[in-house]
């Protein structure tokens, strides 16, 4: 079936509430923030050193996306689909705050559909 596409139709801009785990740099909140996405970052509430359920757990409660390097918070037995407003795993190689960027910016960055 064809791709059905509305003609002049226009890209709405829509606001999204992150969580920064710990682990990103503190540049990824500047990232997204000037996107114009809602950003609460896990060192400024306290939770350094939390444990991951307790960190879910929190942006569970904030409505909000989780965007972490943790491999470990990607185990969908531990962190089901529905239990969560979800959760973004960066698998980055290379983990440094320059290799973060590109991933966080692409996720900022409004795709057409």
């Amino acid at each position: 079936m064809p791709h059905l596409r509305a003609k002049n139709c226009s890209a709405v801009a829509v606001t999204v509430k992150f969580k920064l785990d710990e682990n990103l740099p503190v540049s990824s909140a500047s990232i997204l923030t000037s996107a114009d996405q809602n950003v609460d970052i896990v060192t400024d509430e306290g939770l350094t050193g939390a444990p991951d359920h307790d960190v879910v757990a929190a942006a569970t409660a904030a409505g909000r996306i989780l965007i972490s390097l943790d491999r470990g918070l990607g185990d969908i037995r531990a962190y089901p689909p529905g239990s969560h407003a979800g959760i973004v795993v960066l698998r980055l190689t290379d983990q440094s705050a320059t290799a973060a960027t590109k991933p966080v910016s692409d996720l900022a960055t409004p795709h057409e559909s």
